[in-house]
């Protein structure tokens, strides 16, 4: 067992979450824009670790880090989302796609969807509990490794938002498939690297009191990048505005995992 109750501190920050996804949805009825629900997942998650960090009895060194490792992580994302899907931008196609979808249940649907993210704050917020909580002085070997992997899965998802922005940023590309940098190797780099980094925290927390919470992440952001919301939904979106194109790209690209192109001269 962990040393402070685990449960109580998730409970709470999961009733939080439900109250502030409540707000977003009614400011969404205004604005039109669902994806401000991933941005608040984000603020939400770094606001969970550091209540965490500050309630959790833990070794200060390794809190502070792991706080660090959530506001870093968060923190880019939600910045590169407000920036280029919220603030002055159309809501995102699959966003409207779901609306269409839901038809006269549109609102209520969506409503579900907004307390569907405060859940996964909670889910996710987990492994950052667990490290948080690790009883052992800091920092093993195995942490380190782990922040390494942590390192490179960050560096190469923000690499891949910063390449795939430049390049919708060109009028003439607005129909056309990104293959620059990291998206010659692979169809959603941007989905592989926020998986990896998820597999950081369950090597920094292996021979931890509760490692198998922190399964939690790649297990659980796997399935839905790769079952769910993530790539089935965006292959969709991108065979219907981008056509032969795009199944040429499928024809030769792997979808997630990155690896050379197949079939190109």
């Amino acid at each position: 067992m962990m040393e402070s109750d685990p449960l109580s501190l998730v409970v709470t920050a999961y009733l939080a979450m439900a109250a502030v996804m409540v707000g977003l949805w009614v400011l969404q009825l205004r604005v039109r824009n669902a994806s401000i629900a991933d941005v608040g997942w984000c603020a939400g998650l770094i606001a969970v670790v550091l209540w965490y960090a500050m309630q959790a009895t833990g070794e200060p060194e390794r809190k502070v880090l792991v706080a660090a490792l959530a506001v870093l992580y968060a923190g880019r994302l939600g910045f590169y989302i407000l920036l280029n899907r919220v603030i002055g931008k159309r809501e995102d196609a699959r966003y409207r796609r779901l609306r269409e979808q839901w038809g006269s249940s549109e609102s209520v649907s969506m409503f579900g969807y907004f307390q569907l993210q405060a859940l996964a704050v909670a889910a996710f917020s987990l492994p950052f509990l667990v490290l948080i909580q690790h009883p052992g002085p800091p920092f093993a070997l195995i942490e380190l490794v782990g922040l390494l992997i942590w390192i490179v899965a960050v560096s190469g998802e923000a690499m891949a938002d910063r390449q795939l922005a430049q390049f919708r940023s060109k009028s003439w590309n607005r129909d056309r498939v990104c293959r620059d940098g990291l998206w010659r190797y692979s169809r959603h780099p941007n989905y592989f690297f926020e998986w990896l980094h998820w597999w950081g925290y369950v090597v920094m927390g292996v021979s931890t009191p509760g490692w198998l919470l922190t399964w939690i992440g790649p297990v659980g952001m796997g399935w839905a990048l790769l079952k769910v919301s993530g790539i089935p939904r965006a292959e969709r979106q991108a065979l219907g505005s981008r056509g032969e194109e795009y199944r040429e790209y499928q024809r030769t690209t792997n979808a997630f995992f990155p690896w050379f192109p197949r079939g190109l001269q």
